[in-house]
């Protein structure tokens, strides 16, 4: 019955959530081209596992609800914990952008938000996959704050 509605049923996850913040990282990857798309970007809002269900068209939205709430703790609280992080990323960098009044900058925070993000989005996927985490282990930077500090 998971597997049918394109939920993982060893660890109760559905990569539909996901599209939450792939859709903020491609108008992140609008912005170098386009700055003016960092209107859009400021736009995006997050949206937790259970909000962005009830929220979305996704067919089997209650079941994926219930699944993520029975989800083995550990698998639940590591999936957490990466989401929590490309959250507080695409807040900071959201921010950022906006106090910005050249668009070079926007440019650079989007790109750099990028690289921080997308090895998120891969480890995230990994967890909802049942992938082994510490094979995605070396794609997680060590913390938020490191990133920015780095940048």
């Amino acid at each position: 019955m998971l597997a049918a509605a394109n939920i993982n049923p060893k660890t109760g996850l559905a990569t539909d959530y996901l599209n939450h913040f792939n859709e903020a990282i491609m108008l992140l990857e609008m912005i170098p081209a386009m700055p003016d798309c960092a209107v859009d970007f400021l736009c995006w809002e997050p949206l937790s596992y259970e909000a962005h269900f009830v929220a979305s068209h996704f067919k089997a939205k209650d079941l994926a609800i219930a699944a993520y709430k029975s989800a083995p703790g550990t698998i639940r609280g590591s999936f957490d914990d990466v989401c929590t992080s490309m959250t507080s990323i695409l807040l900071a960098i959201r921010e950022a952008v906006e106090g910005c009044r050249q668009d070079a900058t926007k440019m650079r925070l989007a790109e750099q938000a990028v690289c921080w993000l997308k090895p998120l989005v891969a480890k995230a996927g990994g967890i909802i996959n049942g992938i082994d985490e510490t094979a995605a282990e070396n794609a997680r930077p060590q913390s938020e704050a490191d990133l920015i500090m780095s940048a």
